[in-house]
């Protein structure tokens, strides 16, 4: 009798989103951008798979450059070329500041408190862009934590070294290492022993996390079944976002009676946090939050970058012999520092070259805040979520020659910044909601790398050639390869 009466509500609802779904078109009188015919009520969600961003560009080609998509309830408008991506980036980013909240983040409200989900208008999200902008990434800020960040990643390739002659899959190792890199610059202690494959229960609970935002979510896509929260989603991110917080308030209260105690602080992010507490710039009850959104962002792009420059470089033996070769030579000074990945200019094209070929954000999300905004020639209508699909530029045989072959060269016979101004590149988005820790990324990531190809040869698992790695993509939160990357690391002076 139960289950009876669930699918009747079920039904009923349903029901009724199709009857708000047609009165809803019916009212809206602009035409949209050209796009597959949408079904009643699911809209074009049928026509999706689980790599939405080939499929978006595949419908580019069809469509052209701007394309609009019913999915459920809700109207998508994905734009695939450099031209208009300027436009929703630079040009008009005003009316394009802001992003569509999934239904996961409303539990306990984070959509109110978390920065990547805030409008750029939002007091707060400025306050937390300055925040992070004056004591995490500034040239200070970075210099402060340099020897931090040289040590976490010399962490890492020591776990390698105890590995040697093994098949490893570096994407966890990396992933773990790069959350004790992270925790430190931030509040100077690890979060996981990354010796031990059973104290990871940080590890664990920040891939929970990701594989909750990264499920479909039918609250989404009909935002009238939200209070259902039929998949638990938002459920689950309720409890997950406790646990956070009562991680980080653990770890506040013991660095706020270290200060008691020894009238004295460690000079980190956290201190910086609780000075401002004192002087009530904010609150003692947003710092978890901040922490929580750092930690895991950071973290989790890095080591995914890394992964698939790795990857490729397996691909690709002769690329891989270059880029070796060069840092070899750099790293015979015995002094190599982040200072030095200026002389590596072959790495930053490899890793550019990566990043061109799978963005960890294939599709960046925005939300057009007013009607009326021309953008590509096509009218958007306001509340619509409007994906700038990074992955089909860089892939875009208008833009890039051979647009899906591995050839870093490319990127040294043209000069191409990592913060897309011309947004032919942008794996790090562009404008007022491009990545805050670009100067972050652009040091650690090519630092590790260097690291790694200095002293370690990399040879696949026995039976494998380069030509049998799976460059297969999965999209979830970040774009990941399907199949983990497994190699054997042998030290190079044994």
């Amino acid at each position: 009798m139960e289950l009876s009466l669930s699918f009747l509500l079920i039904a009923l609802t349903l029901f009724l989103l199709f009857t708000l779904s047609k009165l809803f078109s019916s009212s809206y009188n602009t035409p949209l951008p050209p796009g597959p015919t949408p079904l009643p009520l699911i809209g074009n969600l049928l026509a999706l798979d689980d790599q939405p961003h080939h499929k978006f560009a595949h419908f580019a080609k069809v469509y052209g450059p701007v394309i609009s998509l019913k999915l459920g309830l809700t109207t998508t408008i994905v734009v695939s070329s450099p031209k208009v991506a300027r436009e929703v980036l630079q040009n008009k980013d005003q009316f394009f500041s802001a992003r569509s909240v999934p239904d996961l983040m409303r539990a306990c409200n984070q959509h109110n408190e978390v920065m990547t989900f805030l409008p750029s208008m939002s007091p707060l999200w400025k306050r937390d862009r300055a925040i992070c902008a004056t004591n995490l990434f500034s040239v200070r800020s970075l210099e402060r934590t340099r020897e931090i960040r040289a040590q976490k990643a010399r962490d890492i390739t020591n776990i390698f070294r105890k590995k040697a002659g093994y098949p490893i899959c570096i994407g966890d190792l990396l992933f773990s290492g790069m959350l004790n890199m992270v925790s430190n610059v931030l509040f100077s202690q690890d979060v996981i022993d990354i010796n031990s494959e059973s104290r990871q229960e940080f590890t664990e609970l920040i891939k929970e996390t990701i594989n909750e935002v990264g499920k479909p979510n039918v609250s989404d896509f009909f935002p009238f079944l939200r209070f259902l929260d039929l998949q638990h989603i938002r459920h689950n991110g309720a409890g997950h976002y406790r646990r956070y917080c009562k991680f980080f308030d653990i770890i506040i209260d013991a660095r706020l009676q270290y200060r008691t105690s020894n009238g004295k602080n460690y000079g980190d992010f956290l201190d910086s946090l609780l000075d401002m507490v004192a002087e009530s710039s904010i609150t003692r009850r947003e710092i978890p939050i901040l922490l929580m959104e750092l930690i895991g962002a950071g973290s989790d792009n890095i080591s995914i970058t890394v992964e698939w420059v790795m990857a490729e470089l397996l691909h690709d033996p002769v690329a891989m012999a270059k880029a070796q070769a060069e840092v070899q030579q750099a790293f015979s000074s015995q002094t190599f520092g982040e200072q030095d990945i200026i002389n590596l200019p072959y790495l930053q094209a490899v890793i550019k070259e990566a990043m061109r070929l799978h963005p960890a954000v294939p599709l960046l999300p925005h939300k057009a805040m007013k009607d009326g905004v021309d953008v590509g020639g096509y009218i958007m209508p306001k509340g619509a979520t409007v994906f700038v699909n990074t992955w089909a530029i860089g892939h875009n045989p208008q833009v890039w020659k051979e647009p899906d072959v591995f050839r870093p060269e490319r990127f040294l016979e043209k000069q191409i910044v990592f913060h897309g101004k011309e947004c032919e590149f942008l794996p790090f988005g562009s404008g007022r909601r491009s990545c805050p820790g670009l100067p972050f990324v652009v040091k650690v990531i090519p630092y590790l790398l260097a690291l790694m190809l200095a002293e370690f040869n990399w040879r696949l698992p026995d039976g494998m050639g380069h030509k049998d790695v799976d460059l297969t993509e999965k999209f979830t939160v970040g774009l990941k390869m399907a199949v983990p990357l497994c190699v054997v690391p042998v030290p190079v002076n044994t």
